[in-house]
């Protein structure tokens, strides 16, 4: 089965490019696709992908770190996809701290930008964009043709060997390409041994175990103070 990891920041257009890209792929070989959407306190993607005949489940992360979340459950959903008989699989997760969703070593990684978060949203977007394999970048329709152009040089100086590709949500311009890569991600028969392709957030804080009181007599564990 192809796996395939999905990142980027909310409402970057993530949920629309895959369903286009899924429609696009299905359409060109029989594939079955599923999709396993990891957010932090609700979701109501997995309607937008039924209502596509995409097979979908989602994960709600809660308290806990999402990157934590995810990688403690994405060996169970490959498996699920493995019992659904899928041929791909693709988990979403939004990088709400602009490095979440782990992408691991050998398999697609897609970060997802959109053009209106501002010409300088590469620079802080992290490893989900400098490990990536593939750059999508969303709403380039609703910038000039100056920004778009500053916007991909500078996700060229954070990922120089990623490939880029521009992508419409709405109308599905560009998909074809995405689902063309989509096509010809290896096959995996487990994850086991599989590895991240960068160490997730350091825990554990007070915090963490559900502290909510402010003051350096509260803080415990590992903590990092800003130097003013």
């Amino acid at each position: 089965m192809k796996l395939i990891t999905v990142a980027g920041p909310p409402s970057s257009g993530k949920t629309s490019v895959i369903i286009k890209a899924v429609r696009a792929l299905m359409s060109d070989h029989p594939m079955r696709c599923g999709v396993i959407k990891f957010d932090c306190t609700s979701s109501l993607d997995c309607e937008r992908y039924e209502a596509n005949n995409i097979m979908a489940r989602s994960g709600i992360a809660g308290n806990l770190c999402p990157d934590h979340y995810f990688v403690a459950n994405v060996e169970e959903c490959f498996q699920w996809g493995q019992r659904e008989g899928l041929d791909c699989l693709i988990t979403e997760s939004a990088g709400l701290c602009n490095r979440c969703a782990p992408h691991l070593k050998g398999i697609t990684a897609v970060c997802v930008l959109d053009s209106l978060g501002g010409i300088n949203t590469p620079l802080k977007a992290g490893p989900m964009l400098k490990l990536a394999d593939i750059v999508i970048v969303t709403k380039s329709d609703l910038v000039s043709q100056a920004e778009r152009e500053v916007f991909r040089f500078k996700i060229s100086q954070v990922n120089p060997r990623a490939g880029i590709l521009t992508i419409n949500g709405i109308t599905g311009q560009g998909a074809d390409s995405f689902a063309t890569s989509m096509a010809q991600t290896q096959n995996f028969d487990s994850l086991e041994g599989a590895r991240l392709r960068f160490a997730m957030p350091s825990a554990l804080c007070s915090y963490c175990l559900g502290e909510t009181r402010i003051g350096k007599e509260y803080q415990i564990g590992l903590n990092r103070k800003i130097s003013l």
